[in-house]
């Protein structure tokens, strides 16, 4: 890894976002949006002015493209890779997403049902389709070797960097851009949600006690993979190592974990062998962390069974909330920069730690922890896992 952005309710950049995490400052506020329905709490992304977002071509994209666009053009300026430079048969880009461009969707639908189908404009598919933050990102920097679209619910940010390691590793390509994103701060997204009882209308407090649910947010990271010889043909620095990565799927049900978390246990442990790294190694895990009654007892249950040292254990959706299909590449890029800082930050909102978790989850401040290799988990509705095991260069 050479290179990450990222474009969050805390902030439209990497470092803005970082000290908010370090901080363990929560973002969720009332969003007048969604004034009248259960839930009116929301995580939104500030205002964007990117110089990317200022060139032809832009002003019909759906919020999901505008962030993944900036988090890559971070990600890239960072790497020191200038696309104008080089082999784009070269390059992958391999993106994660939840649910598309539901925005465009809405407004589409707005539209006809007010006015009809004449007055649909013909940018409503090209906004909404889920692969198209995957096409703007190639078109834009001249991506013309692999272009894959991933979505695996909330997990789809870390299933998009284990395609692109793999894509790496085969010869498919030197560069890979993975980014994860969504959108779906919308009312009917927001009411689906609530329908289910996964939202929380107080905050988010990952393994606390009194948790009820999630708060939605919208938001983008990125991240550079680059093959090691290629990175070191041309002197970049790399930031991290992607050394291990699993997927699994639970085949429980569609929205609820398999309750002894079998599924994400042999993803766990699947990443680690895929390392070469022993339990005892792992140093911290960013947890999937969701702050629902049921994902966090699950998650805490596979935690105690597979790290018995009990490592420090961090949800940034405390802070963020939750990005869905974007959360796994945000929370993959934050786990870079807390091992390159040696800190573990704190979980936002947390107030009492769930005594039958077993877990040492970080609350308050952050934790100094000089650690070499970190997990960073994903679970998605469906049954799906992702587990990826980052490292120090």
């Amino acid at each position: 890894m050479t290179g990450l952005g990222l474009v969050t309710p805390a902030g439209c950049d990497r470092d803005t976002t970082w000290s908010a995490v370090r901080a363990g400052r929560a973002t969720a506020a009332p969003d007048p949006l969604l004034h009248g329905l259960p839930v009116s709490l929301s995580c939104r992304v500030p205002e964007l002015d990117h110089p990317v977002l200022r060139r032809r071509g832009s002003a019909h994209l759906d919020p999901v493209d505008r962030f993944g666009l900036a988090a890559v053009a971070q990600a890239l300026d960072q790497a020191g890779l200038d696309p104008r430079e080089w082999d784009g048969g070269r390059v992958a880009v391999v993106t994660g997403g939840g649910v598309g461009g539901v925005l465009t969707q809405d407004k589409a639908l707005a539209r006809l049902g007010e006015l009809g189908p004449e007055f649909v404009s013909p940018y409503f598919l090209p906004g909404y389709l889920i692969n198209m933050t995957c096409a703007n990102i190639a078109l834009r920097f001249g991506v013309t070797g692999p272009a894959l679209a991933t979505s695996t619910a909330c997990a789809s940010g870390t299933t998009a960097l284990g395609v692109a390691r793999d894509l790496l590793a085969t010869g498919r390509c030197d560069i890979a851009l993975v980014c994860g994103a969504d959108a779906a701060v919308t009312r009917l997204m927001v009411t689906g949600f609530s329908q289910l009882g996964a939202l929380s209308d107080t905050g988010s407090r990952p393994f606390d006690t009194a948790r009820d649910g999630f708060v939605i947010a919208e938001g983008a990271g990125a991240l550079v993979l680059e093959r090691p010889q290629h990175a070191a043909a041309r002197s970049a620095r790399p930031l991290a190592r992607l050394i291990g990565h699993a997927a699994t799927t639970d085949a429980h049900h569609l929205v609820a974990p398999d309750p002894e978390g079998r599924g994400a246990e042999r993803a766990v442990r699947a990443a680690l062998a895929d390392a070469a790294v022993a339990a005892e190694d792992v140093g911290h895990v960013n947890a999937h962390g969701t702050s629902t009654r049921q994902n966090d007892a699950v998650e805490a249950a596979v935690l105690r069974r597979v790290f018995p040292h009990r490592p420090p254990v961090t949800s940034a959706k405390g802070a963020l909330g939750h990005t869905l299909g974007a959360s796994g590449a945000v929370e993959a890029a934050l786990t870079v920069l807390a091992l390159a800082e040696g800190i573990v930050p704190p979980t936002a909102g947390l107030a009492e730690t769930d005594p039958g978790a077993g877990i040492d989850v970080v609350s308050g401040t952050a934790r100094t922890q000089s650690a070499q290799v970190a997990v960073s988990n994903s679970f998605g509705f469906g049954g799906h896992n992702a587990v990826a095991v980052l490292a120090l260069p």
